[in-house]
């Protein structure tokens, strides 16, 4: 990379060449060397990241607030280092939230006008773990309004934009994340996961992503939609990274309850995800493709993704995979959906047990219901639907145990599925279409439902990007999702591991693959709230009121 002058937006005063420490796909591991050598101090490091986050956000929108303690956080860690007192597996590194996590230092938002005044008096479980582990968080990434679709759209933080193609959505709903760690504005981000939001935005914007097995990391202190169906996990360019992160993202206590949902060994809360990623291999891998997950069509935004698919399958028949068809009609995305998708029974009462915690303080709606009579909520016209339902839909439906029941009998199925076949995994393409264009009306063709509501764990990489264009100079990227047996993490991350490094598809965007100078950044100025009209990208009854 080479330094280049570069001006942006507001902030396009500012002088965008020297620097003080180039954070452009730093690592966990990169930024530590150059931290204990000497070369670099966590205030410098942190600069780098708020000076790229102030030089890009105004056109990428991926962050929604920063840390007005970053420096002050910064500052404490560097007398740490100075006196050997360092100490964390992520001592130093910034990390971005996705803005449902708690964080005492800021708002929780969901992205929601509403709830611009709700205040945590405690951070989320995996916050509490980012930070004893010594990581910075720096601010609270956009996301689509109370994570409820894959545009990363919301009232408060207005649209997300891909940073490969400007016309088009992130993915979602952590789309914000994926933004922010595909252009260096952090090392990794964390982000939560319903249908497919920690996936969608992995394979949007060239990253690597894992939704754990239910109930593995703990979500207390996240705002919640589905109890059978939310994950916590992290999102990261490379898989050591990501590693790292669902290391000591699961270090805490698991979600009660596991153990009723999910057949699976004992969970592992102590396991080192980093320690043995690179000792995985390909050679005599029997991964299952699941066919009916591939959108034959033949239509424009559709054979890319397929030619990607074929291309990394050359390539791991290459390095000894073996590849067998899965094309069981018990495998149809939208079948699976409709009868196994919880979020409607489980949504209000879910949500309700949030907003109530007595350690929030603020001005902010008490119930679901008040919070859906606001109207300071964006509602797309795809999701009324589902708002509307769970307004009168409660766990306590006789729909919502023949619901479980489908869940049941699917897991089952899988389970079969991979004992006839002796199954390491199970690949298929993130979305069967590339991501889609801003202004869609929804994320269609996404295939995140099956890890979802089974609750098996999956990593996403990178496969590929669609052929170049102009408003896509690298091409749009397209990413494979591995599903693998509940507790089975760790190979999930070798396999990815193997693929990273023996089929490197990750490129930083070109929008943002410039330095930034950071040397005059020394406090933290407020981010400008959205000041957009979100008519003029959803104008078609977009607001539920």
């Amino acid at each position: 990379m080479q330094d280049m002058p570069f001006q942006t937006g507001k902030n396009a005063d500012i002088e965008y060449m020297a620097h003080d420490y180039d954070p452009r796909e730093a690592t966990i591991e990169s930024i530590q060397h150059d931290l204990f050598s000497g070369k670099t101090t966590c205030r410098k490091v942190v600069a780098s990241f708020i000076a790229r986050i102030l030089a890009f956000n105004d056109e990428l929108r991926a962050v929604i607030a920063l840390n007005h303690r970053v420096f002050e956080i910064a500052d404490a860690l560097d007398i740490a280092l100075a006196t050997g007192q360092a100490k964390g597996c992520l001592f130093g590194i910034p990390v971005l939230l996705k803005d449902n996590f708690d964080e005492v230092n800021m708002k929780t938002t969901g992205g929601c006008k509403a709830l611009a005044d709700l205040q945590p008096g405690k951070d989320a479980a995996t916050v509490k773990s980012l930070k004893d582990a010594g990581a910075i968080i720096i601010g609270k990434a956009n996301l689509h309004e109370m994570a409820l679709e894959g545009l990363t759209v919301s009232s408060l933080g207005g649209q997300s934009v891909n940073p490969y193609d400007l016309t088009r959505t992130p993915g979602g709903s952590s789309g914000g994340s994926g933004v922010a760690v595909a252009a260096s504005l952090c090392v990794f981000a964390t982000g939560t996961d319903t249908m497919n939001s920690l996936r969608s935005p992995a394979s949007a914007n060239n990253l690597f992503s894992i939704r754990p097995t239910w109930g593995l990391v703990s979500g207390a202190g996240v705002m919640p939609i589905s109890f059978t169906q939310d994950a916590v996990g992290p999102i990261a360019r490379c898989t050591k990274d990501l590693a790292i992160a669902l290391t000591v993202m699961a270090s805490g206590e698991a979600d009660k309850g596991v153990s009723a949902e999910v057949s699976a060994p004992p969970i592992n809360t102590q396991t080192d995800y980093y320690k043995d990623i690179t000792s995985g291999k390909l050679q005599d891998l029997r991964l299952g493709l699941l066919e009916t997950f591939v959108d034959s069509t033949g239509a424009s935004e559709t054979s890319p993704v397929n030619e990607a698919m074929n291309e990394i399958l050359a390539h791991l028949r290459r390095l000894g995979s073996n590849i067998m068809p899965v094309n069981e009609g018990i495998y149809d995305v939208n079948d699976i959906f409709a009868k196994t998708d919880t979020q409607q029974y489980e949504f209000q009462e879910e949500l309700n047990g949030y907003l109530s915690q007595s350690t929030h303080s603020g001005n902010f709606p008490a119930s679901f219901k008040e919070l859906y009579q606001s109207k300071d909520i964006l509602v797309i016209p795809t999701r009324r639907n589902l708002i509307t339902k769970a307004l009168t839909s409660s766990t306590d439906d006789v729909e919502y145990q023949k619901i479980k029941n489908n869940i049941k009998d699917l897991k089952y199925k899988l389970e079969e599925t991979f004992d006839r076949l002796n199954l390491d995994a199970i690949i298929y393409p993130e979305q069967s279409n590339l991501v889609v264009r801003i202004g869609s009306p929804s994320q269609h063709g996404r295939n995140g439902i099956l890890a979802a509501v089974t609750g098996w764990p999956v990593v996403t990489v990178p496969m590929g990007f669609s052929p170049p264009t102009k408003e896509a100079p690298l091409g749009v990227p397209i990413g494979m999702e591995i599903l693998g047996r509940p507790g089975t993490e760790q190979d999930l991350l070798q396999i990815a591991y193997q693929i990273e490094t023996r089929i490197a598809v990750r490129r930083s965007p070109l929008f943002t693959d410039h330095c930034v100078e950071s040397k005059h950044i020394t406090n933290v100025p407020p981010l400008p709230l959205y000041a957009g009209n979100i008519h003029q990208t959803y104008p078609s009854g977009s607001w539920l009121t």
